[in-house]
């Protein structure tokens, strides 16, 4: 089987209470990877993810990057929400992918080509380490827009993640609309507003 356009899947924010979920994928041309100093984009810090982002970008033959939101997940739940954004991504492509690789132990069912997925594939395919890569500063990028608008949470340190002090300004200031209401941490700050 000759593939010449593969695509690597990760996302980033399955774990927050707010926030999107944010789905990439990324084609590398075939043979030597284009860019140096992939990872899972955990195991790099934040000032060397931004540095590659632009690489990826310049070197990629095609890229994507998708949004989940908050409304959505609740709606579906992370799962089905995570599903819906790898399908989207991979539909988005163009050129089209040959084959998908998708970091993870699940593919989604409706994928525009044969794919696999490959657990631990951050760290173990370039073209998932660059898809990781992509949806994380994506969705920190995301996080520090709805930080200005919404300060008092501190999206800014936490990202949307259950961190002592975002579940303490969840006490203090109930939720915002970009909390995900369907995760027991929101849901119970709701129910205890509800409370006479």
């Amino acid at each position: 089987m000759n593939l010449s356009r593969i695509a690597g899947i990760d996302e980033a924010g399955r774990g927050p209470l707010a926030g999107p979920v944010v789905v990439a994928a990324v084609v590398f041309p075939p043979g030597r990877t284009p860019v140096n100093g992939l990872d899972d984009s955990k195991a790099l810090t934040g000032k060397k993810r931004e540095a590659l982002y632009p690489r990826i970008l310049e070197c990629a033959l095609a890229w994507n990057i998708v949004f989940v939101e908050a409304d959505e997940i609740d709606r579906i739940n992370i799962f089905q929400a995570t599903m819906a954004g790898m399908s989207r991504v991979l539909h988005g492509l163009s050129p089209a992918p040959d084959f998908a690789r998708i970091d993870g132990n699940k593919l989604p069912r409706d994928l525009p080509c044969p794919g696999e997925a490959l657990v631990g594939g951050d760290a173990l395919d370039p073209a998932i380490s660059a898809a990781s890569i992509l949806a994380k500063v994506a969705r920190d990028a995301r996080m520090l827009e709805l930080h200005a608008r919404y300060p008092h949470y501190g999206f800014d340190r936490h990202k949307g993640y259950p961190s002592p002090q975002h579940l303490a300004a969840l006490r203090a200031h109930g939720p915002c609309p970009e909390h995900r209401r369907s995760f027991a941490p929101v849901r119970a700050v709701l129910e205890t507003s509800l409370l006479p």
